[in-house]
């Protein structure tokens, strides 16, 4: 995690209390039922902008509400030890870094190639193929710039001509700190979706444990 990353969640984690429910953290709520994600799954995508934007927001808001749900539910000894503090600070960063893109989608000014990017991923959860979701993670985080050449020689023999590696548009990550956070941001989410909605372990992604 980056350094600032972490001095962010250290400050937030210093600032929760112990009193009884001091450690929940804020939920608002998003009622999504079985039938609205079947309706979403059929019409993401489909050449609507403006409701693709409202189904990712509605999608990416589902599960941060599944999420700091499941933090609240915890048993207030388990909330009030580090990890269960570390685990509410990091929901509580989430929350902030997500601001910007909710309210880019909210208001449908999406840039539209962030937008075809989060169509394809959300998609993917949407269909419960994590990996697919996952390939199109990368693309959207690591973009069209070529990888530096010391990448092309670690682990693998350097071919002729030391060939660039190319992902997709653009790097949004490296280009753009607010997106770099909200992309960030996006991970955990993803992370957590295949938490709440698992299945066969061919379609899913051996994540490591959200920081």
């Amino acid at each position: 995690m980056d350094a600032v990353d972490q001095e962010y969640l250290d400050e937030i984690v210093k600032s929760q209390g112990v009193e009884h429910g001091a450690n929940d953290v804020k939920v608002v709520e998003v009622v999504t039922t079985e039938d609205d994600l079947k309706q979403m799954t059929e019409e993401l995508g489909q050449g609507d902008d403006d409701r693709n934007q409202e189904i990712i927001l509605q999608f990416l808001k589902h599960i941060l509400y599944l999420w700091g749900r499941d933090l609240n539910s915890r048993p207030v000894e388990e909330k009030r030890t580090m990890k269960g503090k570390l685990a509410s600070a990091t929901h509580s960063q989430t929350v902030t870094y997500m601001r910007t893109l909710f309210r880019d989608l909210k208001h449908k000014k999406c840039q539209s190639d962030i937008l075809e990017c989060l169509i394809e991923i959300v998609k993917h959860l949407l269909d419960k193929n994590y990996l697919r979701a996952n390939d199109a993670y990368y693309e959207m985080a690591i973009g069209n710039a070529p990888w530096p050449v010391g990448v092309t020689m670690v682990g693998i023999h350097a071919r002729t001509g030391r060939e660039k590696i190319y992902a997709k548009n653009v790097a949004h990550v490296l280009n753009d700190e607010i997106q770099r956070k909200y992309i960030q941001g996006l991970k955990r989410l993803m992370t957590h979706c295949q938490r709440f909605f698992p299945t066969d372990p061919s379609r899913m992604v051996n994540y490591e444990a959200v920081k």
